[in-house]
């Protein structure tokens, strides 16, 4: 899917809802909260975002963790939002897992209660509807393998968001950047009393390293 838009909203820009942009505002302030480890990481997303740019190139963003459960799906969402936050166009956003489960309800939860718009369908593998700006259209996001047919097959980005998929899945058919930018499972919280602040917890951390990388990229190719 296209998406465009800036920290003070260009004219090129999609108009973000309300409670997400600021919620972007408050991230991107956040940027020294990210270690320069993990920087040097998503310098390399920047590299591949101003290359692709530069060549007016579709970019494929595929988030991939073990179950396309959890984090892979908030990289997925956060990626297509800081790409409508900062303008860049032509980007799409994936996600999957070596093995498919569901979308679980503790990370969409969280994500509606940040201010992302979500409509669930039911179903075992409900494909919600998950809105971001108001111009969009929504991602569907449901829970797949990594080389689903409706993900991309080749000149993609493999964005590995676990190190159980990054270590047990070594090769990528298709990507042309593989980058393992892999996080905490939130689900070690599940049913305790953390399990809603660690998976806001994760849900900020994703969002402000993908915001970081994308911010890179708009100061890189500029306006």
């Amino acid at each position: 899917m296209l998406v465009q838009h800036d920290s003070k909203q260009p004219p090129e820009g999609l108009p973000l809802l309300d409670g997400i942009r600021q919620l972007a505002e408050e991230l991107l302030a956040e940027r020294t909260l990210i270690p320069e480890a993990r920087k040097e990481l998503l310098n390399r997303l920047t590299s591949y975002l101003v290359q692709k740019l530069a060549a007016n190139e579709p970019i494929l963003l595929n988030f991939i963790c073990t179950h396309n459960s959890r984090r892979s799906h908030l990289g997925q969402i956060w990626a297509a939002t800081a790409a409508a936050y900062f303008g860049l166009p032509n980007v799409a956003t994936y996600s999957g897992g070596t093995e498919s489960t569901a979308f679980n309800p503790r990370a969409v939860a969280a994500l509606k209660q940040v201010g992302f718009q979500i409509e669930n369908p039911g179903g075992d593998n409900p494909h919600y509807q998950v809105h971001y700006a108001s111009e969009a259209p929504p991602l569907v996001c449901f829970s797949k393998t990594f080389d689903d047919p409706v993900n991309p097959e080749k000149q993609f980005a493999a964005i590995m968001t676990c190190s159980d998929a990054d270590e047990n899945c070594p090769f990528i058919p298709g990507a042309e950047l593989r980058l393992p930018l892999t996080y905490e499972d939130p689900k070690i919280a599940d049913d305790t009393p953390e399990e809603a602040a660690r998976y806001e917890e994760r849900l900020r951390q994703i969002g402000r390293e993908i915001l970081y990388a994308f911010q890179q990229t708009r100061l890189k190719v500029g306006d």
